[in-house]
């Protein structure tokens, strides 16, 4: 009964909303199609949607929504229509070589100008309109995060970590986007350091290697600074180290071929489930089998290759020549047997999931990696419902911004994604989105 007046009440206020002399100028609309607001309830069936400027001005059925005269319409009928999507682990700074010394040495003065906004473009093109990008230099992403934000160039909104915080460099090359901690103080100061530049949250990896006062000060640092803390989850003891210290978000299913996570860290996730959230990251482990045996050809796609300089595809392409050769991938075909069990106990877990894809890695484009995270969700047993929640209202909560994205409903961001066909039978059809919308404006 509650659900009923609630969504009478919310159509009443919509057709107010547009009916009102004095609201906000319609600018467009979409009109037909399944709407499928991220709240994972009943969707609205021949639906509409009003955009007033950057923002939804109403929702509902088509029969109730009044379309003003000469307001640009986008025909959705036949399409689901949905929120503008979250991916919640992307690189920017890398475009799937298969090489990363290499890619850094060769491309580093590159990334700013040319390699991050063609990750942007490739990102906001696919659907995808928010993202967190986790390690890069700082300098660079929070330029390419202005230059976004001030429409200079397309892309998502970013939220953005800069460098990853961790015990040392894996190598000198990496000493610009990887910054070591030595001791707290300086765990402190260079986290501080971050903060003040203006990072929208903190990247700690390897957690397992600091010392307990080292990572203490990290996330003590960065909650005093009002910015979550997300953390690497490849090993038990990054994951156990995290949870004593109140890690806000843990990243991928783990390096180790053991076949689940032992009954002790699952009790811990249990207890704090309604405050943790995690990035599972796997279909990018997936992907490296199914390009090697199932279908290579994805490698020619030609979607990956927009907006990237001639010699830069050639490249990419030659390294990733022997896919599941590769050093990255040395341990996979060992872990994919696992996954399925690792992801039924974090679902079972109650933490909450959310959609992120390790965007940039060897052979994973931005064009196709977050579509295949959702279906690779779906095929591992969440609905497709499930699974769009956790690339949409579940991502806007963990940056606390339900208010602006995340969702369709009057006030928010106009960020739309609208689908020809059922997504909620076959999610995949995600992989070719008709219309993407952000902030009120078409960009495919």
């Amino acid at each position: 009964m509650r659900r009923i007046l609630s969504a009478t009440l919310f159509l009443l206020s919509s057709l107010v909303f547009a009916a009102e002399p004095s609201a906000p100028k319609i600018t467009l609309a979409l009109v037909g199609g399944r709407i499928v607001d991220g709240y994972e309830g009943r969707p609205i069936e021949d639906g509409a949607i009003l955009i007033a400027g950057d923002r939804i001005a109403a929702l509902g059925p088509r029969a109730a929504i009044r379309v003003p005269e000469g307001v640009a319409t986008i025909d959705t009928r036949g399409m689901t229509v949905l929120p503008g999507l979250a991916d919640m682990h992307v690189h920017l700074m890398i475009l799937g070589h298969g090489d990363y010394e290499h890619w850094d040495k060769t491309y580093r003065p590159r990334f700013r100008d040319e390699i991050m906004p063609a990750a942007a473009r490739q990102l906001v093109t696919s659907g995808v309109t928010f993202a967190r990008d986790l390690g890069a230099p700082l300098e660079d992403i929070l330029f390419v995060k202005q230059r976004i934000e001030k429409g200079e160039i397309p892309g998502p909104r970013l939220f953005v970590s800069g460098p990853f915080i961790q015990h040392k460099p894996y190598f000198e090359y990496e000493k610009e986007f990887r910054w070591g901690v030595n001791g707290a103080a300086d765990a402190r100061a260079k986290v501080q350091k971050v903060i003040d530049a203006g990072v929208d949250l903190v990247k700690l990896i390897d957690q397992d290697q600091m010392t307990e006062e080292e990572v203490k000060a990290v996330v003590e640092t960065a909650h005093k600074g009002g910015r979550p803390v997300v953390a690497h989850a490849h090993r038990e003891e990054e994951i156990r180290i995290g949870l004593k210290y109140g890690i806000d978000s843990f990243e991928h299913t783990g390096l180790a071929t053991e076949p689940g996570y032992p009954d002790d860290i699952l009790q811990s996730i249990k207890k704090r489930n309604q405050t943790l959230f995690w990035c599972p990251t796997i279909e990018g482990l997936f992907l490296s089998e199914y390009t090697a045996d199932t279908f290579p050809e994805r490698l020619n796609d030609p979607r990956w290759q927009e907006g990237l300089a001639p010699d830069i595809v050639l490249d990419i392409r030659k390294s990733l020549e022997n896919i599941t050769g590769l050093p990255y991938f040395a341990l996979v075909r060992r872990r994919i047997p696992t996954l399925a069990n690792k992801f039924r106990q974090l679902r079972e877990t109650g933490v909450t999931l959310m959609v992120g894809t390790d965007s940039g890695i060897p052979g994973n484009f931005h064009t196709d990696s977050t579509w295949r995270e959702l279906a690779t969700w779906v095929r591992l047993g969440m609905t497709p419902m499930q699974a769009i929640a956790g690339a949409t209202r579940w991502p806007a909560a963990f940056l606390k911004k339900e208010k602006d994205i995340g969702t369709l409903a009057p006030g928010r961001y106009a960020d739309v994604v609208a689908v020809r066909g059922d997504v909620l039978t076959n999610v995949e059809l995600l992989q070719r989105p008709d219309v993407v919308i952000k902030n009120g404006v078409r960009v495919r």
